[in-house]
């Protein structure tokens, strides 16, 4: 059977997608159109089965305030937005403008472009800002960024997040190389790493999962 970057096989993968809550419309046309315009980089979007779990979690808690580091084109951030109230925000944190660009027409189309607040600047810049003034004040964060800096995104977001908040990361087992003691790119060095740190972090209840790349779930204490 084919293996696919989620660590399963692609037969299990369609089976799990055809068992679970449907891929609306406007999403599978910008999946579609992320996999046309970026190719190699398409494999950075969240898959459809991880998005449905965290719109049932984020229906579960209610939560309005919510931030994002790696918005990439735009796909989680409109699947966070549809879920969330009316009056909900997502703060969708990135650097690439052009990738970014593709998911604009998608969240005006879907009607929630208002929910969505894009800053284009480097991670720990905007999580800074917001620090000064937001401490204590979001409901969720979704950290899919660069590897390397997970760890400075995750204690920044420690702080942002309410006590009883959620925190979740994406790509925590990294196709399986976080088990390969010979992989040493900088990439997976920090992902071992902040691994390991949020094992025994005693300001966090951990739940490590292997849907599509890992990720792991965080209550913050």
């Amino acid at each position: 059977m084919t293996k696919i970057s989620s660590l399963v096989s692609e037969e299990v993968v369609h089976y799990v997608r055809a068992h679970s809550g449907p891929e609306i419309d406007i999403l599978r046309r910008l999946r579609e159109e992320t996999a046309e315009k970026t190719q190699r980089f398409s494999g950075m979007v969240s898959s459809p089965e991880q998005q449905q779990l965290m719109k049932i979690i984020l229906k579960l808690y209610g939560a309005k305030k919510c931030i994002e580091l790696g918005t990439f084109t735009g796909y989680s951030a409109l699947c966070t937005a549809l879920t969330i109230p009316e009056d909900g925000i997502v703060i969708a944190c990135d650097v690439s403008e052009e990738w970014t660009s593709i998911g604009k027409k998608y969240w005006k189309e879907a009607g929630v472009d208002h929910k969505i607040d894009l800053r284009l600047a480097p991670g720990t810049e905007t999580l800074d800002a917001l620090l000064e003034k937001e401490a204590g004040t979001f409901d969720y964060a979704f950290i899919d960024a660069d590897k390397v800096g997970y760890d400075s995104y995750y204690e920044r977001c420690l702080k942002l997040v309410r006590k009883n908040g959620l925190i979740a990361i994406d790509n925590v087992l990294w196709s399986g190389k976080v088990l390969d003691e010979s992989v040493n790119d900088d990439d997976t060095v920090a992902l071992k790493a902040l691994n390991e740190k949020i094992k025994s972090d005693d300001r966090v209840e951990v739940a490590m999962t292997t849907i599509s790349d890992g990720v792991t779930f965080l209550l913050v204490k």
